[in-house]
């Protein structure tokens, strides 16, 4: 993967797990969120899984000039419109399959109310609006503590714990969604994500552009959970027949534990630099099992080492980057 088509190729490559069970799976499906950094590709990977069967319909505010075009071109049936409107809400066409990937993250520190909005508030408009539809929504690792760093992770059966607004306001997001489900059976699939990984950001980008910086890579969050993006957007679509009530929970990362520091030093010697380390691994970290997932879609197709292969590359001839940091690093929930 040396260009930006090369990766949005691989990033909509269906497996054969896909193509089968979307065909099991009746009905449009429709992409709330579309215009997100996970959007386009979880779009192309749809439309290139169904082979044209069915409509896939993107919806987005689509502020990336060119996108929704884009998208259209592909195959995709564009719907601009922001969903936090109720009249654009109501207004959107009815589909049997939903996808919710709308969230906030980064820029909430000191605005939380737009967090809660965002994250908690809205799902409740848009269950109530497909309510008699499958629901896959995309959630968060972070809705879990803190864990020691031996446990192996949080499973889907731990107690969460989520630390900070943006955690909480997604344990918010899933609380409403279960609240729906209930009420009215709406089968929904609650998808924690983390920390998805591509050639553009995430994890090892965030660690990648310290090391060709000379900044410091802090080292306390030592272990760390990622996973290719190309799997968590297969499991997000095939999760749609898991869909269920009260909600099926379903951890999405990959499963391997990574070390921070040896990440670093991987990506340090394929860029050619010294990173420069500090401080020390403390003994917890927001870490989830995955176990479940893979056994029921088998692992992520890129490991830890090619996907740092493939970033260190990526990064060093000067690539398009996304500039969204994860913040992984963060242990006190602000972002």
């Amino acid at each position: 993967m040396r260009t930006t088509a090369e990766l949005e190729e691989r990033l909509a490559r269906p497996g054969a797990g896909l193509v089968d069970d979307l065909g099991r799976l009746p009905g449009d499906i429709m992409i709330l969120g579309a215009g997100g950094k996970l959007g386009p590709s979880l779009v192309r990977l749809a439309l290139n899984a169904t082979r044209g069967d069915r409509r896939i319909i993107a919806v987005s505010r689509f502020g990336e000039p060119g996108l929704a075009d884009a998208l259209r071109a592909d195959g995709a049936t564009v719907v601009s419109a922001d969903v936090s409107d109720e009249r654009a809400l109501r207004d959107l066409p009815e589909a049997p399959n939903v996808v919710f990937l709308v969230g906030a993250k980064f820029g909430t520190q000191g605005r939380a109310h737009a967090a809660w909005f965002t994250n908690t508030y809205l799902p409740g408009r848009v269950a109530d609006r497909f309510r008699e539809s499958r629901i896959a929504a995309l959630s968060t690792g972070n809705v879990y503590p803190l864990v020691p760093v031996a446990g192996g992770g949080s499973t889907e059966d731990s107690p969460t714990g989520p630390v900070g607004d943006y955690a909480m306001s997604c344990l918010g997001r899933e609380r409403v969604l279960t609240h729906f489900s209930e009420t009215y059976g709406t089968r929904v699939a609650l998808l924690r994500l983390n920390y998805a990984v591509e050639l553009r950001y995430g994890v090892l980008v965030d660690l990648a552009q310290k090391i060709l910086a000379g900044e410091p890579v802090d080292l306390m969050t030592g272990q760390v959970n990622v996973v290719w993006q190309g799997y968590a957007n297969e499991v997000t679509l095939r999760s749609l027949l898991l869909a269920d009530a009260p909600p099926y929970v379903l951890n999405v990362t990959g499963p391997e534990l990574i070390s921070v520091r040896q990440a670093a030093l991987a990506l340090g010697e394929a860029l050619g630099k010294e990173p420069v380390l500090t401080g020390e691994e403390a003994p917890t970290a927001l870490l989830s099992n995955a176990g479940r997932c893979h056994r029921l879609f088998g692992y992520p197709e890129l490991t830890p080492a090619e996907l740092i292969e493939h970033t260190a590359r990526w990064v060093a001839d000067g690539g398009p980057l996304l500039g969204k940091p994860t913040k992984f690093e963060r242990r006190d929930g602000r972002f």
